[in-house]
């Protein structure tokens, strides 16, 4: 059992207020704990980065109450989507265009939503989110900026950090001194570093970040520009590399596989992005005006373990890669949504043993997928005969219904899973979103940010088994007429599942939790500590 910190001015002091650092920020508020973050920008990055979430990214948001707010930042997306129809087909390409069903992209290569097999039991249970999924980073971010305002999180723009000291005592009472740009020192009992792909925290801390280094450049941008008729909409390939045109009006993106920029710290130009898009297009298109404009590679790296004493590391500061499939601002929030609680409780003084490794044990592996998917679709994407002839072969697997809905499943995250102590098939995954006989969902019970028992059986001897963790797992009895052979869900603050009970009267033999009765008990105490006495 940690002990509960009173010699710091905040319990953890978070670098980088980008979506996965305000996120990060919310759910250690959530969990009790003094959190300070700084960033140096002035306000929320504008620059055009990532334009839609993932699923386990949208359930997370979900499970907090933002579901109103991402269905109204769809709705605002789906608008300018329909602006550049219009502007490019006339009235008639503008339609009442519905919004799309999450499909994606492999390399490039389009997947038709028609070809998803919607019966596939791993797009089962996802709620009202099932349908969400155009949510741009900057919208996000401010949205979440204005959750951790609320929740009481201090922000300080402008704000850099140049160092920090760790120190110990006889009493366990390590600390961080993190020194500033402006302002004096700050003291904190963990410092977390969010602060994107060049991390400053993770180089002063000496993380080890092994991986491959980059052999394109792209550019990615919002501008004004004439001569684009002859631009296709969408991924086109070229004999010089990959250009991407739309959906939204202005928008476009190049790949040029010659190796990386000669020096990233330059700023990157109109003129910079008008010759790319002339080299990869072969269309001499005239870059008026720039309103967003960035420059990337795939540099593809990830620290060996995302702690290192009182630092720990989330987002693109413990890993980073190509930018293709969307996955790194729903892999950085996933990050947070993990680490959130269990720092909380940490700070808090009633975590268990072991319980912040389980951050790297969990998370190190899904990072790791994340950076072989994009190394596999730059593999796809080199203008060169073997790539080009492999391309083919998998553009013929994604017209077929098996090999579209394997691709959907990877990209949309509903594979992801933790390998949990447990014998029922829930254990270790997102909690499926149950109806509840009282018109309540799961997901309505994690708003707060604690564990929750789903007594599904209206048992009083399962009930009492929790009482000793009631001041961090809110128990509820209700029935799940939809899933009758569920009897009890023990649901981490995270939303994933840590324990489950079947009913073997209704539930497939291979379903059945024939552990010992003591099994909750195991499990309240891996997650949530000792019970208060």
């Amino acid at each position: 059992m940690t002990k509960l910190r009173t010699d710091t001015e905040y319990d953890v002091v978070v670098v980088g207020a980008g979506p996965v650092g305000l996120m990060l920020g919310c759910e250690l508020a959530l969990g009790g704990a003094r959190t300070l973050i700084v960033e140096r920008l002035a306000e929320v990055d504008e620059t055009i980065k990532a334009g839609a979430i993932n699923s386990p990214t949208a359930v997370a948001l979900y499970r907090r109450g933002l579901l109103p707010a991402l269905a109204e930042i769809q709705d605002a997306a789906m608008s300018r989507f329909r602006e550049f129809m219009k502007a490019r087909g006339g009235e008639a390409g503008a339609g009442a265009v519905p919004p799309p069903k999450f499909a994606g992209h492999f390399a490039g290569i389009m997947l038709t939503a028609d070809l998803l097999d919607d019966a596939d039991p791993a797009f089962a249970d996802l709620g009202p989110v099932d349908g969400i999924g155009l949510v741009p980073q900057a919208t996000l971010e401010r949205l979440l900026g204005e959750r951790a305002r609320k929740l009481g999180v201090e922000v300080r723009r402008q704000v850099e950090v140049t160092g920090f000291d760790t120190d110990a005592d006889d009493d366990d009472q390590d600390g961080v001194t993190v020194r500033l740009t402006r302002g004096r020192d700050v003291r904190a009992g963990w410092l977390v570093g969010c602060d994107g792909g060049r991390s400053t925290v993770r180089k002063l801390a000496g993380f080890d970040f092994p991986g491959t280094p980059p052999e394109i450049t792209g550019y990615q941008a919002i501008a004004d520009m004439t001569g684009t008729e002859g631009l296709r909409r969408g991924w086109n390939t070229t004999d010089v590399g990959t250009y991407v045109h739309g959906p939204m009006p202005g928008r476009v993106l190049t790949v040029e596989f010659d190796g990386p920029p000669a020096d990233r710290e330059t700023p990157v130009t109109a003129e910079e992005l008008q010759a790319s898009v002339r080299r990869v297009t072969g269309v001499d298109v005239t870059v008026d005006k720039v309103h967003s404009l960035t420059r990337f590679t795939d540099n593809c790296r990830q620290a060996s373990s995302y702690r290192a004493g009182r630092v720990l590391l989330a987002g693109d500061a413990a890993h980073v890669h190509s930018p293709f499939g969307g996955q790194g601002l729903n892999l950085g929030i996933g990050d947070a949504m993990n680490l959130g609680w269990k720092l909380a409780a940490v700070v808090r003084g009633h975590a268990p043993e072991g319980l912040l490794d389980s951050y790297t044990r969990e998370r190190h592996p899904i990072g790791a997928w994340v950076l072989e998917w994009t190394r596999a679709q730059i593999a796809l994407m080199r203008p060169e005969s073997h790539a080009r002839a492999l391309r083919e072969v998998v553009t013929g697997m994604t017209e077929t219904v098996d090999g579209t809905t394997y691709l959907v499943k990877k990209i949309s995250g509903v594979w992801q899973h933790y390998d949990l102590p447990g014998d029922h098939p829930l254990v270790g995954r997102s909690a499926p979103d149950l109806a509840l006989a009282d018109g309540a969902r799961l997901a309505d019970g994690l708003h707060g940010g604690r564990g929750l028992l789903l007594d599904l059986a209206d048992d009083p001897k399962l009930r009492a088994r929790a009482e000793g963790h009631a001041d961090r797992v809110d128990v509820r009895t209700v029935a799940a007429p939809d899933r009758p052979e569920l009897t009890a869900l023990l649901v981490r603050p995270d939303g994933y599942v840590a324990w489950a009970a079947a009913d073997p009267e209704h539930a497939p033999e291979d379903t059945v939790d024939d552990i010992a009765d003591d099994t909750l008990e195991a499990a309240l105490e891996r997650w949530f500590g000792a019970p208060a006495s």
